[in-house]
């Protein structure tokens, strides 16, 4: 079967119990990189079509941490930097707060090895790193103060950041602009625990998308929304739209979010990749990997999902 015939069904492959898929492309490999083995560290597996898969192994072992890390390995995130692969990864460290590791590599798969292992040194918890590179070659880092720490009037409340990036994208630059935190209906307004998390950009026509998930992981109204700049640094405003990929319970999908955005066989086509409930009526931690188009059409961002019949791959 080439790639113009490829089809697809959500979810692919066999994975179980991972969440916040990212998936690299690598010439043409892709690498997918996802909360796994949340107390020893993160798997990687290996595709050339998109949909089958196959575990590599570790690319990122625990053991090298322990010294400051105690499990909670989340939300990985690895970008080709020159000739170095680099991961953004979260973790808890020892004294029970979430800080954000840049770590590195000479290949995909690793072994990746600390290279920064608190990124922001600063008081609270942090989760969901991810780099921007932009058209000028300016890096960017995106970032999260967890609610697990950031307390507002009562509530446990998510709030996005970014940042300017060293060349080595291993520091920080100047000081945290402050994006957004929950303030559209959909996403739980009024609850103890609120949340803003996984974000991603994707550039298109000068403008800039960043992508993010709202509500509770492990619940049917976790979803995607998105806001949009002019500038990486914003600021940036969230689209009436929003959510833009949600639950659809009739058809067995249950939580569709924390995605990144890959391309597809032709190098064109662009796909978000999330995580779902792995059984619908029970939503939990157990989650697995799902793709659906992403496209832009009169300024707004859209995805053609989420799919759960078959679908042809691009």
């Amino acid at each position: 079967m080439n790639a113009e015939t490829l089809t697809y069904q959500n979810p692919i492959g066999t994975m179980r119990d991972i969440g916040d898929p990212f998936i690299l492309k690598d010439d043409e490999t892709y690498y997918m990189y996802a909360t796994s083995a949340p107390d020893i560290g993160f798997k990687v597996w290996t595709s050339t079509n998109l949909v089958d898969w196959q575990e590599y192994g570790l690319a990122y072992d625990h053991i090298q941490s322990k010294m400051w890390a105690r499990g909670d390995f989340w939300a990985p995130e690895v970008i080709k930097y020159g000739e170095t692969y680099y991961m953004s990864y979260s973790a808890r460290n020892q004294t029970d707060s979430l800080r954000i590791a840049i770590a590195t590599s000479d290949s995909p798969t690793g072994p990746f090895v600390d290279a920064n292992p608190d990124l922001l040194a600063a008081e609270g918890s942090y989760i969901d790193g991810h780099f921007f590179i932009d058209e000028d070659g300016t890096p960017y880092f995106y970032y999260v103060k967890d609610n697990y720490e950031n307390i507002i009037d009562g509530n446990h409340v998510s709030h996005m950041y970014v940042q300017e990036m060293s060349d080595d994208l291993l520091n920080l630059i100047g000081d945290p602009v402050f994006l957004f935190g929950p303030d559209q209906e959909w996403e739980g307004l009024g609850a103890e625990f609120q949340w803003n998390e996984g974000p991603y950009v994707v550039k298109h026509d000068d403008l800039y998308y960043l992508m993010y998930s709202a509500n509770f992981y492990a619940g049917p109204d976790y979803a995607v929304g998105y806001a949009v700049s002019e500038h990486p640094l914003g600021p940036f405003v969230k689209s009436e739209s929003n959510p833009i990929l949600s639950s659809d319970l009739a058809n067995g999908i249950s939580g569709p979010g924390h995605n990144s955005v890959t391309l597809g066989l032709d190098n064109e086509t662009l796909y978000a990749v999330y995580h779902i409930h792995t059984d619908a009526n029970n939503p939990s931690g157990n989650r697995r990997p799902a793709i659906d188009r992403l496209y832009f059409e009169n300024g707004e961002m859209k995805i053609e999902g989420p799919t759960s019949g078959e679908t042809e791959l691009h």
